[in-house]
């Protein structure tokens, strides 16, 4: 059926050009947009006529068809407007409309008026066909529902999904208010390597690729952690970054292969510095879209009302499972069995630190209203300074809101020695199996020798903070296109 009616349009295409009419021209001049007209014009009585013409381009999205009258509905990149076709006013060129199908991309020119109806309208006094679709819309009542095809055939759910379309701008928004935050603040945006010899700042499986000039592997970054650092080494004391990074792991409602993260680091400052930078940024970045400090996340009241909560990770552990985090991993673990806690089996031959980042993950869903957990064990926090006063532990923290993890940083570890030693503690676990575990960076570690300033950093997933000032319950929502598997 569809194939039939591309060839139907085909036809139509044929036709057009056999007139003489170019289908697909360069350029359209607009004097306003949708929305710029419908603000201008708001509050107009019903049959009116302004006198005033304007110049609209946008996508025919309704045809209604009576006789020697019709309306239609175009609609642009900031909204919609009807348009008044009548024989009389176009005469020749009118057949010519109703040649149109749903989809074309056209330019009109014509008089503002309102509708007996009171409805605000463009009566078309001249047209332009900008791009001929070869293809139907999807049905205008339903379009496409099947999740997957939805983001296969993003454009066209983007095109037809008011929600998905909102989606996108308010990620604009977000962004340019994360940026703008930061600037004001003194920190200067940079770039740092996609491609880079080494996978560091973060635990996770990388993406390999191979540069042919060079005959050398590298890796699509997993984090920008390592080289921000070495801008601090640089001299700069204020820097981030937004931009993309790669994962090899799995897809979920969470997690997407590539994703967008902003990292920033601030020299002279700690952990208790990113906490604040934190909650200023994000407060701004809710405020930009809701317009207060609380919203509705599938269905569950967040407040990111001031101050977040903030808890270590062995209160919140004691306090959800009754155990004690500080005991030894086969205590633990005795501990965890009598109160009928699973834990699987790749987590009991340690370290402690993997054990207890699972208990995390068990509670993670009930820390709805944004909540720092704080002071997490040194074996799995190879790139944060120790706690002062327990050098068990390090200044780290995670930062949840509706149920999942938003943010990580740190009191970031600037002696070079210590450095090495985490870094090699991480190839032992990578020896005994743990794919995901840190490298040795000679090029890091020669940086750090020169000097890096105490520093607060901190990483931002960007996607899932959109995720939940949009109510999406899928991070493919918020992300203009997705990686989808292969077409069957």
């Amino acid at each position: 059926m569809s194939e039939d009616l591309v060839a139907v349009r085909l036809t139509k295409l044929e036709r057009l050009r056999a007139r003489g009419i170019e289908p697909y021209p360069y350029k359209f001049e607009r004097s306003h947009t949708t929305t710029a007209v419908r603000e201008r014009f708001a509050d107009l009585p019903p049959n009116t006529r302004t006198g005033e013409e304007v110049r609209l381009a946008g996508r025919i999205f309704s045809l209604r068809r009576m006789g020697k009258l019709t309306f239609a509905d175009l609609r642009d990149g900031s909204g919609r407007i009807q348009l008044f076709v009548s024989k009389n006013v176009l005469g020749e060129e009118y057949d010519l409309f109703l040649e149109l199908d749903l989809g074309d991309i056209v330019g009109i020119w014509g008089e503002v008026i309102t509708t007996k109806t009171g409805e605000l309208s463009v009566e078309v006094q001249g047209f332009e066909l900008l791009a001929k679709a070869l293809r139907p819309l999807p049905e205008k009542w339903h379009g496409l529902r099947d999740p997957e095809k939805r983001y296969r055939f993003r454009e066209l759910d983007l095109l037809t999904n008011e929600k998905s379309h909102k989606v996108l701008l308010d990620r604009a928004l977000i962004v340019s208010t994360m940026r703008r935050h930061l600037e004001r603040k003194g920190f200067i945006e940079v770039e740092t390597p996609i491609l880079q010899p080494i996978p560091g700042g973060a635990a996770a499986r990388p993406f390999i690729t191979h540069h042919n000039a060079l005959d050398r592997d590298l890796y699509l970054r997993i984090a920008p952690e390592l080289y921000l650092k070495r801008l601090l080494v640089a001299g700069y004391e204020k820097v981030f970054e937004i931009g993309k990074n790669f994962r090899n792991e799995g897809i979920s409602t969470q997690h997407n292969p590539e994703f967008t993260a902003m990292e920033a680091y601030q020299a002279y400052g700690d952990y208790y510095d990113a906490m604040e930078l934190a909650e200023d940024l994000i407060c701004e970045c809710v405020e930009a879209v809701h317009g207060a400090l609380e919203l509705q996340y599938q269905g569950r009241r967040v407040d990111f009302s001031r101050p977040w909560r903030r808890v270590t990770l062995y209160e919140l552990l004691s306090g959800e499972f009754g155990i004690d985090p500080e005991a030894p991993l086969e205590a633990l673990l005795s501990e965890l069995e009598r109160k009928g806690v699973e834990c699987p089996e790749h987590l009991r031959a340690g370290p402690k630190g993997k054990l207890l980042e699972h208990l995390l993950e068990l509670v993670e869903g009930r820390l709805v209203d944004p909540t720092f957990v704080m002071d997490y064990p040194l074996d799995i926090s190879p790139l944060a300074k120790r706690k002062r006063g327990n050098p068990e532990l390090v200044e780290r923290f995670e930062l949840f809101i509706a149920g999942f993890e938003v943010a990580n940083a740190f009191s970031e570890l600037n002696d070079p020695e210590e450095q090495r030693e985490r870094f090699l503690m991480q190839e032992r676990l990578r020896a005994a199996g743990d794919e995901e575990a840190h490298r040795v960076d000679e090029a890091f570690l020669r940086a750090l020798e020169h000097g890096m300033p105490p520093a607060a950093g901190i990483g931002i997933g960007v996607d899932r903070l959109v995720m939940i000032l949009t109510d999406s319950p899928s991070i493919r929502e918020v992300i203009a296109f997705p990686l989808v598997g292969e077409r069957r």
